[in-house]
């Protein structure tokens, strides 16, 4: 798969090209993104650029606007930077332009396995790799008499053990929030159990069934040991739970690793012990409860030609390999000439190594992740059964693909 070699490839230590040139551009470039350091990183060496104007507004509610924003005329957003999940969504929606000619002017730099092309048209630009994983407390699993889970069982058994012991009331974390993080869980959780979200070469929903039943149980019964409000706890949240040592264990993302070994931002203890492990299996199989992932930057559509070579030259400036200074290369693993893989990359390499399935780049599968991340509460509230919470989230996913004309 594509993402996988993309991954496995970063594991080499790559030889930098050349720095850019200084970074001129003429013309306006207004991004749109997600809010963690890596994208911040971006951005910022986006704003190098002079002559023309940068700006960025950097948000977790980048996928309820980065659609709207891009579809006026003139655009509001020259470029989003997206991942493998959203540019469906602005593919299907006519926002982005094809880019291989602004490739071929101006991304003398970037290497080909960074070109996201779809149906023969480079759309975006890759420039890290992501996955979730497993961080634990060494020190609390210590003192449990735990050895770190392989499984998402063992981490329930494990969980079970610190409550008791007293060690910690709530030992394990999550990016549970109700809506795109919910449903993320849940996609894992489906993987891990061998689910298809799909039933072959069509568009109709295949969840309501055993995997995603025992797939709904295993996170009921994780969230009994998270934070009472964990149905508010997005990546920011849980993050913030770890720093400050509430939390024993949980499933994150690699590229939120650096900030919690932070000694200006966690507590000396949790810098200490945060350890960092390959994601987990689920239900006795053997694949990882996880996805791959690969974040990028696309462009707009409906701007000018001249704010389209200005949006393309910044963005290749922000992943430009004279980027990668020491403070840059701890944030991701990044898909970018000269990365060298660091500690917080352990996670990230071991997902793909364990032939972690990518997120599937289907143009309706946001349909159902927005209808997972909104139908399964209740279950996860213990109001209705999985079954029932199962139902809901294909017939509000069908309704929705219906209307969008993925469904007759």
């Amino acid at each position: 798969m594509f993402l996988k070699k993309l991954a496995l490839a970063s594991i080499m230590t790559l030889t930098a090209s050349s720095a850019f040139a200084a970074c001129e551009i003429s013309g306006r470039v207004s991004i749109v993104g997600n809010e963690f350091p890596a994208i911040h990183a971006v951005a910022n060496g986006a704003k190098e650029c002079s002559g023309g104007e940068v700006k960025a507004n950097l948000t977790a509610d980048h996928q309820k606007i980065n659609v709207a924003g891009m579809s006026g005329n003139p655009a509001e957003y020259t470029t989003a930077i997206i991942a493998n999940s959203s540019i469906a969504a602005l593919m299907n929606e006519n926002v982005i332009r094809p880019i291989d000619d602004l490739v071929a002017k101006y991304g003398q730099n970037l290497k080909k396995n960074q070109l996201i092309t779809v149906s023969g048209k480079v759309m975006a630009v890759a420039f890290m790799a992501n996955a979730q994983h497993l961080v634990y407390r060494k020190d609390i699993l210590e003192k449990a008499g735990l050895q770190p889970p392989k499984t998402y069982e063992e981490m329930l058994a494990g969980a079970k053990v610190i409550r008791d012991k007293g060690l910690l009331q709530n030992p394990l974390g999550g990016a549970y929030k109700a809506g795109w993080n919910l449903g993320q869980e849940f996609n894992n959780m489906y993987i891990g159990h061998g689910g298809e979200f799909f039933k072959p070469g069509t568009a109709e929903p295949s969840i309501n069934n055993e995997a995603g039943v025992a797939a709904l149980k295993m996170m009921k019964a994780l969230s009994e040991y998270m934070n009472p409000d964990f149905l508010t706890h997005d990546s920011n949240a849980t993050s913030s739970e770890w720093k400050a040592g509430n939390v024993a264990m949980m499933n994150m993302w690699g590229s939120r690793m650096e900030p919690l070994k932070d000694p200006a931002q966690s507590e000396k203890v949790v810098v200490e012990n945060t350890t960092l492990a390959s994601p987990m299996t689920v239900g006795g199989g053997s694949t990882p409860a996880t996805t791959l992932w690969w974040d990028g930057w696309t462009v707009a559509k409906n701007i000018s030609d001249e704010d389209a070579a200005a949006t393309f030259q910044a963005m290749a400036n922000g992943i430009d390999p004279s980027q990668l200074d020491s403070e840059m290369s701890t944030l991701a693993v990044w898909l970018i000439d000269g990365y060298k893989p660091t500690p917080a990359a352990v996670g990230v390499f071991a997902a793909a190594k364990m032939n972690a399935t990518p997120y599937p780049m289907l143009p309706f599968i946001g349909l159902l992740h927005t209808a997972l991340g909104a139908e399964i509460v209740d279950f996860m509230l213990g109001k209705e059964s999985a079954e029932q919470a199962l139902a809901d989230v294909e017939a509000a996913y069908t309704a929705a693909a219906k209307e969008k004309g993925f469904l007759k």
